[in-house]
């Protein structure tokens, strides 16, 4: 059994994604970032960043003590080499998949991630900042795209946890300025994934979780006011 500590942002889904495929047992544990429940000391035992997703393993592969995982590539490269799958045991294919799930875990995430708090959340409008966030987020978009030119996933022919990284942050592309008709083998690709019966059911069990906006006017100081202080301080 794995326990999955989530909310339904694209990082929560990539586990899920990931979860549903392999059809591993697993139970969701939610944690309501909008409510501040990342500062639980329960939580931060497992995820010392305070960010979600993390998972306890209570079944790791050498038998021992049950094993706790943050960070959502660490988690994904953890959960991959426990089942064997979705990520390749020879060195140029592994190699492959892991330069294209760190290009998401440090560029698209982070990106989109600003766009989205920009152009969305920041209380004021900084035409400098959308400007940036959104035109980066575009030749982002280019940059996948042009990969997945003649390759129906982003490693090659196989589904791999690149490929579970990158489609939730390409999920809200109306919401990040971008338009999927400009990018053919993207879009050719996200709809083959969305597709997918376990993606579809790991999107079910995150609407089933919350489908409320994680910022409002609530959450917006728990979810941009972190400091050093506030996140140690619980």
């Amino acid at each position: 059994m794995i326990d999955l500590h989530f909310w339904p942002t694209p990082n929560g889904h990539k586990i899920t994604m990931f979860l549903e495929e392999a059809a591993l047992d697993y139970r969701i544990v939610p944690v309501n970032i909008g409510a501040g429940e990342q500062f639980r000391p329960e939580f931060l035992a497992i995820s010392p960043n305070n960010r979600m997703p993390a998972i306890v393993d209570h079944a790791p592969a050498d038998g021992g003590e049950s094993i706790p995982v943050f960070e959502s590539g660490a988690i994904l490269v953890y959960l991959a080499d426990k089942i064997g799958r979705f990520l390749p045991t020879e060195t140029r294919g592994r190699k492959t998949v892991l330069e294209w799930l760190f290009w998401q875990v440090g560029g698209l995430g982070p990106m989109a991630g600003q766009n989205h708090h920009f152009v969305q959340y920041a209380p004021e409008k900084l035409p400098y900042a959308i400007d940036r966030y959104v035109s980066e987020t575009n030749r982002l978009y280019g940059v996948l795209d042009r990969r997945l030119r003649g390759r129906a996933f982003i490693a090659g022919n196989d589904y791999s946890i690149a490929d579970m990284a990158c489609y939730p942050w390409i999920v809200p592309w109306k919401r990040q300025q971008q338009d999927l008709a400009g990018f053919p083998d993207l879009h050719r690709w996200f709809e083959a994934i969305r597709a997918r019966p376990a993606t579809v059911r790991a999107y079910e069990k995150g609407q089933a979780i919350s489908d409320a906006p994680v910022v409002n006017d609530a959450s917006r100081s728990i979810l941009f006011g972190q400091t050093a202080r506030v996140a140690g301080s619980n």
